[in-house]
This record gives C-alpha cells, sequence and structure tokens, in this order.
C-alpha cells in the first residue's frame, strides 16, 4: 500500500482541525491548500509531494521572515501566530537531514557530478536540490558546497 500524498494528508488535517474547531491550525491549513489549488490552476497541473514540499519550504520561509520581522517590531502577538503557523506546516515536512547528512549528501554530489570548482557548483546543486529540498535550508547547503568547492 502506498503512502498517502502530503496534499491528501493536508486535506485530511483540515477536516481534522474542522472537527476540533481548530480555528488557528484550519485557517493555516487552508491557506497551504489555497496555495497548492491556485498552481494547480494557474499551471494546469496536478501539483505532486516534490512541488507540495516547494510550495509548503516557500511558506514556511515567509513565516520565518514575518516572525523575524514582528519580533524585532515587539509585537510578541502577531509572532507567536507567525511561530504557530510554522510549526502546522512543518508537520507535513520530511525529517530535516543533520549536519552530517548533509555533508555527506554534499560530497557524494560532487563526487557525481565530478566538479573541481565552483565554475562546477550549478551542476551540484541541480544533483543536491532534489535530495534536501525541504529537509534542509538551501542557502546553508549553498553556503557549505562554495566552501567546498573553492578549498
Amino acid at each position: 500500500m502506498t503512502e498517502p500524498s502530503i496534499k491528501t494528508c493536508i486535506t485530511e488535517a483540515i477536516k481534522v482541525a474542522m472537527r476540533a474547531r481548530d480555528k488557528p491550525r484550519l485557517m493555516t491549513l487552508r491557506l497551504a491548500m489555497s496555495d497548492i489549488k491556485r498552481i494547480e490552476i494557474d499551471e494546469h497541473i496536478v501539483v505532486d509531494d516534490a512541488r507540495t514540499l516547494l510550495i509548503l519550504d516557500k511558506m514556511i520561509k515567509q513565516r520565518r521572515d514575518s516572525l523575524r520581522q514582528f519580533s524585532d517590531a515587539g509585537r510578541k502577538d502577531l509572532a507567536d501566530v507567525e511561530a504557530a503557523e510554522i510549526v502546522v506546516l512543518q508537520a507535513f515536512m520530511p525529517k530535516p537531514l543533520d549536519e552530517t547528512e548533509i555533508s555527506s549528501l554534499i560530497q557524494q554530489a560532487i563526487v557525481d557530478s565530478g566538479a573541481q570548482g565552483m565554475p562546477d557548483m550549478g551542476k551540484v546543486m541541480a544533483i543536491l536540490r532534489p535530495l534536501v529540498q525541504g529537509r534542509a535550508d538551501m542557502a546553508l547547503v549553498s553556503q557549505q558546497l562554495k566552501a567546498r568547492l573553492s578549498s
């Protein structure tokens, strides 16, 4: 039996949140589903799990940015809302990679691509991106890769 898609899990979570009358969670889940459906309608496609992870990852990044801005502005009430939304969205993301796993994936991607230096960074990132998307901060992965390729 195959595992249900992330989109299906979000739909089920919406139903559970409705029954539990959990309005904050319900609102976040509905926002995620509306982003998914908007892309499906705009691009005339059915969004798969990989694309759903990209959408959720983008939503989490937006909320982290808002959280930082609200915290800096002293708006704890709004920062708490953003933090709660991040928790809801992260529940649908795969288990994050630790530093050792990221390092080993970078090393393997360098070997697989035959990268010799910085000009080959694009080739390595093309291999890495599908492996780490939604499981690691791409900016940190990129920094680590640059450090490896420039040494």
